[in-house]
């Protein structure tokens, strides 16, 4: 925290004044001449988003930024936060961070003017120049600009032309800050046009109220290209005095995603020590979002976020530390049977067409997770025949005929070394896993010998049947015997 100051100290320090915009400008050029970071913890944007966004900074531009959910829209916004200086001065208990040489409330006006040089300066941390609003149907003039305070004027004693009867609302209470407005289509049209003026001439007007307040705001709006048609729109004379409107994109690769999950997920550092996640596991995770925004049952427009795969990893590890807890034992790697508890994470966070509703969202949730072990399965091993030639051996026939006589039964509460003892005692798995994947890590190897036994029984080559936390695999021919 720094301490108080005068007007007259101020000027002395050598402080000069500068608008957000300056400012903010001033601390990327320098970033960018020191090789520092500027938009941390972004990934996947360091070649499209992040130069665009650069660019929009330096020509001084409100910012529009475009895409859909979980398109870290937001955490743009906030990263914005670090092109602040430190510490802004401040006429003291000023409501709208009236700069000392540049004072635009009759507070501060007149501060000045009694007190001069003696006028008491307070500093305010970048923290706090940061205002956020989600625009909903409910909110009105006053909540962003402010209204006339009829309890004010009857304390103060004072008329309704009196500037003072003022209350202030986000917007000008932001000046000098970064103001960001989510979900910008949801505003109503009638309360967009109350920020024409703002954004062009800097101003404010208040219930026809005869004040000019050039108010000094950087504005950051996000919006949702469904919204557009789905809720509402963004009027034409407001956009078109946003300066730059920036697409944001889901990450286009399994390695940007996985950083992203990482980043985000709230594990532990007790839960990373007992619990092993194969980095097959974390790739197949990520597949499960690729699968839903490519499936005939996801809506495209909608979108698929980020949250899931955040949300999925995270019950990924806690049905791994519940099977810790009820098993007692010290540590446990995730399994490809711990995927069914990423379900409710899947089934929370996709928007289904009219086919997906009539699916189901449980049963889509389940064919997105085929889909990813097929995917990822078919990256690694050669691809199932449907049809198999008779005398024609394929890399899977000694395995499929194992289940011709046996069974192989994997319990999502055994410990490790009870679960894959019973994996290792079927030995042509372990064949088909070492012919194909020799260079894997040994937990890569475990997690690929539940993928090989999954993918089989989405080619329908074996059957599996589920009994409360039970996977049995046995021979798809017998199991349609019994059926029969």
């Amino acid at each position: 925290m720094k301490n108080d100051t005068t007007f007259k100290e101020l000027k002395n320090s050598g402080y000069t004044d500068k608008t957000i915009s300056q400012e903010i400008q001033g601390n990327l050029i320098a970033k960018i001449k020191a090789k520092e970071p500027v938009f941390e913890g972004l990934w996947g944007y360091e070649d499209t988003v992040i130069p665009q966004l650069k660019k929009a900074i330096l020509a001084g531009h409100h910012i529009n930024l475009l895409g859909l959910r979980g398109q870290a829209k937001t955490r743009i916004a906030r990263s914005m936060i670090s092109l602040l200086d430190e510490y802004m001065p401040i006429v003291k208990d000023s409501e709208i961070n009236d700069s000392p040489f540049q004072p635009i409330s009759k507070f501060a006006r007149d501060l000045i003017a009694e007190l001069g040089d003696e006028t008491p300066i307070s500093w305010v941390h970048r923290s706090e120049r940061f205002f956020e609003k989600l625009a909903t149907p409910d909110v009105n003039v006053a909540d962003l600009i402010g209204d006339i305070d009829p309890i004010k004027a009857a304390t103060l004693k004072l008329p309704y032309s009196d500037e003072r009867v003022l209350h202030y609302g986000m917007i000008p209470r932001a000046n000098r800050s970064i103001f960001v407005l989510n979900e910008l289509p949801d505003l109503q049209a009638r309360i967009q046009v109350s920020l024409f003026n703002i954004l062009q001439e800097g101003d404010i007007q208040i219930r026809g109220f005869q004040l000019r307040m050039p108010l000094d705001i950087q504005f950051v709006f996000t919006a949702n290209p469904e919204d557009y048609t789905n809720r509402g729109s963004i009027v034409t004379p407001l956009k078109d005095r946003i300066g730059s409107q920036i697409f944001t994109h889901y990450p286009k690769s399994i390695a940007l995603a996985r950083q992203i999950t990482e980043q985000e997920a709230l594990i532990s550092d007790e839960d990373k020590a007992q619990i092993q996640i194969p980095d097959l596991a974390k790739n197949l995770l990520e597949e499960v979002a690729f699968a839903a925004r490519d499936s005939e049952y996801v809506d495209e427009k909608s979108g698929v976020s980020a949250r899931l795969t955040i949300s999925a990893m995270e019950n990924l590890v806690a049905a791994a530390k519940l099977r810790l807890i009820e098993t007692g034992a010290e540590k446990t790697s995730v399994r490809l049977l711990d995927f069914m508890s990423i379900i409710p994470s899947i089934t929370g966070k996709i928007e289904l067409v009219y086919e997906g509703e009539q699916e189901g969202a449980d049963y889509v949730a389940k064919i997105l997770i085929d889909k990813a072990v097929m995917n990822q399965f078919e990256s690694i091993f050669p691809r199932i025949s449907k049809l198999e030639k008779e005398g024609i051996k394929t890399p899977y026939t000694d395995l499929i005929q194992w289940f011709n006589k046996n069974q192989l039964e994997l319990n999502y509460g055994d410990t490790d070394e009870q679960f894959y003892a019973k994996l290792n005692k079927t030995a042509p798995l372990t064949t088909v896993v070492e012919e194909n994947a020799s260079d894997y890590s040994d937990d890569d190897k475990n997690f690929l010998k539940e993928l090989v036994l999954w993918a089989l029984t989405i080619s329908k080559k074996l059957d599996k049947s589920e009994n409360s936390a039970t996977y049995t695999f046995d021979s798809a021919d017998v199991r349609q015997l019994f059926r029969n």
